[in-house]
């Protein structure tokens, strides 16, 4: 009786670790474009899969990955089925609140804790960020590691050639630079002052903001 509950108790244990170790894994067959995973202590993103199957020999998904830390693209195939660690990230709401040297603060506006990335960390985002901005600062390990600005952002042209007012059908556009320093094209009739919606993910111009 005691050895069937010692092996009750072993079988029991194997099942939570597998359990455990499935929850921190993803087959490389579940790839997705956006999914996270980490590989020499890194966090890295799917911008790109492949399933390939050839004629000989054993299937295996191609990929293009991101490195969330440093922003380089490598490319890496991996076995069709293969395991690897799923990065687990945490994301925060903070509002971007100062700069004190090279350094971008954040500040979570319940708790008023602090949190800090550089330029680096931030990448080309930081053309767009402005103070009070509300972002999502990613963290891996308890360690931010990135920021994710919104979808859209509004900010006001500072720097563009004069307005031309008639009909706006013909699609001309010029370069404008926003408030943030950030260059984007929009079209001929937008003036110093305006307003305008910005697609952070394009650089596209969206319209007119009141």
């Amino acid at each position: 009786m005691v050895l069937g509950t010692a092996a009750a108790s072993v079988a029991q244990t194997t099942v939570q670790s597998a359990s455990i170790l499935s929850a921190g894994m993803i087959s490389s067959n579940d790839f997705r474009t956006g999914t996270t995973i980490e590989l020499d202590g890194q966090v890295w993103r799917v911008v790109e899969f492949l399933h390939v199957k050839p004629g000989k020999g054993s299937a295996f998904v191609r990929t293009k990955l991101k490195s969330a830390q440093s922003g380089s693209v490598v490319e890496k195939t991996f076995r069709a089925g293969e395991m690897v660690a799923s990065a687990l990230l945490e994301k925060s709401t903070l509002q971007h609140t100062y700069m004190e040297a090279e350094e971008y603060v954040f500040m979570d506006m319940a708790s008023f804790e602090e949190t800090r990335l550089t330029a680096k960390q931030i990448g080309d985002g930081k053309k767009y960020l402005k103070e009070g901005m509300e972002v999502s600062v990613v963290a891996w390990n308890g360690k931010p590691i990135e920021v994710e600005l919104p979808n859209s952002v509004v900010l006001e042209v500072t720097q563009t050639d004069p307005g031309v007012k008639g009909d706006t059908a013909t699609g001309g556009t010029k370069p404008a630079i926003v408030e943030t320093g950030a260059q984007v094209m929009v079209p001929l009739f937008i003036t110093i002052g305006e307003k305008i919606k910005i697609d952070t993910r394009s650089d596209s111009y969206l319209g007119r903001e009141s």
